[in-house]
């Protein structure tokens, strides 16, 4: 058995944050996962950092948490935050009587709001379209959230927290009305681990209703809701454009890197895992696109992917729930030790994960306070780092890395300056080096080639991992660094999971783009066993 004092569940967002939280305050603590790190909504949304302008009329109380959330983030997570600011637009389709109850809204929340004129709108965003009517600047930004979970874990790890990837929890073991630990499945060996503790943080999203449920508790009623985005290959905007009206699918276009993604969607999904985007929900998105950018359809949509959200309440609520998260404590039900978290924004994340670490802390009888707010999540590179650095890497893309990685950018920097070759780029797209996929692939938490893609954004650029994903995998073989599947497996999941979220956006540049994939490692690399002989 492995003991510990805090069991967390899920490994997203919110779990990562307590994780830290709780370390931070000197509590031993342990966070199970059942798939790789943000293996849930915290992967599956629009990397929107929200001002809360969008909630500032039917939520106004989840607004005010999202500014003040959202400056926080900027000065503690600047590694993960692109600050972009917003627009809100009003088009020709936007109800007119909408922008003063929006307006008023922002006011009471603390928004800051500033109306521009179109000729100013249209200089700053070219491809706008000419039909709108109004334009506000707000304090929107974007975030990385594969980054933030992951920053947020090593930071934990410092204070010596640990993380479990890989672990689904199958049973919640209880005594006498206090929780004692749980029993975990173990999804790479197949075997069954039990992890002993004194208190159990349920943060797992859209899961958390029936993983109550394994305590001997009634689920609580969360219901998921799926959500389907689309990202174009071209960051044709460089603000996040939210439309100036009550929020519904499809209206906020957000700058992501190099790609721009477009959502979302909103619909009752059967179960949390319902993650599988459709052909019709990335048409109906770019019908609505066009009235915000009319020549949306001109850039090529590298993929689709969807996500659901948890939502408390009734099934169906979908946009009219409210974004607030809520915390149980199921003392009340005679469970001692056992807190659920749900709801929420990933934007509020460092806040619901004190509000559950007070809980959490008051119940171990630890008197230590939060200091999330005020120390960074990571260190800095060193400005000694950089400069070395810049001596290996291309033009612009000492700071992408160093963002990824922080101060730890010196181990991948070192290792090149010990040989040369380790500053092969295995991926051009996202400027991924031999040594960072080394420094990457030696850790802990990465079992598959997924894993490694989630940290260094391997294959997400406009190959898809084309050419990329045999790179790593020829590189991971030649370091001698052994994964959980045999190379060919490994390259195949990889292919597969990038396959889910092409094929629904299957014509014009990107069906080419798919054939190039299936021609090279169907019939020239011969992956299925099949012959393709005349």
């Amino acid at each position: 058995m492995i003991s510990t004092t805090v069991i967390i569940i899920g490994g997203g967002a919110t779990g990562s944050g307590v994780l830290r939280d709780l370390s931070m305050r000197g509590i031993p603590a342990v966070m199970l996962e059942q798939g790789g790190l943000a293996y849930g909504t915290s992967s599956r949304f629009h990397g929107l950092l929200h001002s809360g302008a969008r909630y500032a009329v039917n939520d106004n109380d989840s607004a005010k948490e999202c500014i003040e959330e959202n400056m926080i983030l900027r000065k503690i997570g600047k590694h993960c935050v692109e600050l972009t600011e917003g627009f809100f637009v009003q088009t020709p389709e936007d109800d007119k009587d909408f922008a003063p109850k929006w307006l008023e809204g922002c006011q009471k929340a603390g928004i800051k709001t500033e109306e521009i004129s179109l000729e100013e709108a249209f200089k700053l965003e070219p491809n706008l379209s000419r039909k709108i009517s109004k334009v506000y600047k707000v304090p929107d930004s974007c975030i990385d959230g594969f980054r933030l979970v992951w920053q947020n874990v090593m930071s934990a790890r410092k204070y010596g927290g640990q993380i479990y990837t890989y672990h689904k929890v199958v049973e919640i073991i209880t005594e006498s009305g206090k929780v004692k630990g749980v029993k975990a499945l173990n999804r790479v060996t197949n075997k069954i681990v039990e992890f002993g503790c004194d208190y159990i943080v349920n943060s797992s999203g859209s899961w958390a209703g029936e993983l109550v449920s394994l305590s001997g508790l009634a689920p609580l009623p969360i219901s998921p809701d799926r959500g389907t985005l689309v990202v174009f290959n071209h960051r044709f905007t460089s603000r996040v454009i939210n439309r100036l009206h009550k929020s519904s699918d499809g209206d906020i276009f957000v700058p992501h890197g190099s790609v721009t993604i477009l959502g979302t969607t909103s619909a009752e999904a059967n179960t949390p895992d319902d993650k599988t985007p459709t052909s019709q929900e990335v048409i109906k998105l770019l019908d609505i696109g066009r009235h915000v950018f009319p020549y949306v359809d001109d850039y090529r949509i590298l993929r689709a992917f969807a996500g659901t959200r948890p939502l408390y309440g009734a099934k169906g609520s979908g946009r009219s729930a409210s974004r607030n998260f809520n915390i149980v404590n199921h003392a009340s039900e005679g469970l001692n030790g056992f807190v659920s978290i749900f709801g929420g924004k990933l934007t509020t994340y460092r806040l619901m994960a004190e509000k559950v670490s007070d809980i959490v802390s008051d119940m171990a009888g630890v008197s230590a306070k939060c200091r999330t707010a005020d120390e960074p999540i990571i260190p800095d590179a060193s400005e000694h780092t950089i400069s070395k650095a810049k001596k290996y890497f291309p033009a612009g893309a000492v700071n992408i890395v160093a963002d990824r990685i922080g101060a730890d950018f010196e181990k991948v920097v070192d290792n090149i300056e010990k040989s040369k070759e380790q500053n092969e780029l295995v991926c051009e797209c996202e400027m991924v080096t031999l040594s960072e996929i080394k420094y990457v692939a030696q850790d802990d938490a990465s079992y598959y080639l997924n894993d490694i893609r989630l940290r260094t954004r391997l294959g997400m650029g406009t190959c898809q991992g084309t050419f990329c994903s045999l790179r790593a995998i020829s590189a991971l073989e030649n370091e001698n660094i052994e994964m959980k599947l045999k190379p060919s497996d490994n390259i195949k999941n990889f292919l597969q999971e990038r396959w889910n979220g092409l094929r629904p956006a299957l014509w014009g540049g990107q069906l080419r783009e798919a054939e190039l994939t299936r021609a090279i490692y169907l019939s020239t690399l011969n992956f299925d066993g099949e012959s393709y002989e005349a």
